[in-house]
């Protein structure tokens, strides 16, 4: 839902390969911090505008904006919360997250996609290699529902109260301008940790 996040994802690989990718509802995420999408107020033409240059900025634009724009984000987080379970399950780091996410918001960001449809969440998953029919019945189990609310629980708790965010031992950085001091305070607290 969040072109900020698009724009950390398409950066962060370089910036910060070490990161850890989690998924989350945005949606509950702004609800329990009492907050709403910019892109729902007055200040949207303006936010509009600053992720129009930001895209070219990054050479990611131009923005397909999705019609609607914001969308409902819960079974992209959902399928997120699928990968993430299919990571663990293969020991393979957060490599299907990193994929699916990066599909998903190309899909939204690229190609003007609604994200709040089902097909389109499937069609990211198609993108990436993920089973049609096991993604699909993802979207509705109740194991992956717990797990979404969980994660989206486990951000609350870490003080996360937007997206993109990352968290840096207990430092909080919001923003994907916040990307550059996020890298550079794990690389110093990579060089005060020692080995003996």
């Amino acid at each position: 839902m969040s072109p900020y996040s698009w724009f950390a994802a398409e950066r962060i690989a370089r910036l910060l390969p070490e990161a850890r990718w989690r998924g989350v509802f945005a949606g509950a995420l702004f609800k329990a911090n009492d907050r709403s999408s910019w892109g729902l107020d007055e200040r949207r033409d303006a936010g509009i505008a600053d992720c129009d240059a930001r895209a070219a900025e990054h050479g990611l634009g131009p923005i397909r904006w999705p019609d609607p724009w914001p969308t409902v984000d819960l079974l992209v987080a959902r399928a997120m919360a699928f990968c993430a379970r299919a990571d663990a399950a293969a020991a393979s780091g957060d490599a299907l997250m990193r994929a699916y996410g990066l599909a998903a918001m190309r899909l939204a960001f690229l190609e003007g996609v609604d994200l709040g449809e089902r097909d389109a969440v499937l069609e990211a998953g198609r993108r990436v290699g993920i089973d049609e029919q096991l993604l699909g019945a993802a979207l509705t189990d109740e194991e992956i529902k717990h797990a979404t609310r969980a994660l989206t629980a486990e951000a609350v708790a870490a003080g996360v109260f937007g997206v993109p965010s990352v968290l840096v031992g207990e430092q909080l950085f919001w923003g994907d301008d916040r990307l550059l001091d996020a890298a550079h305070a794990h690389r110093e607290a990579s060089a005060t940790r020692r080995t003996f």
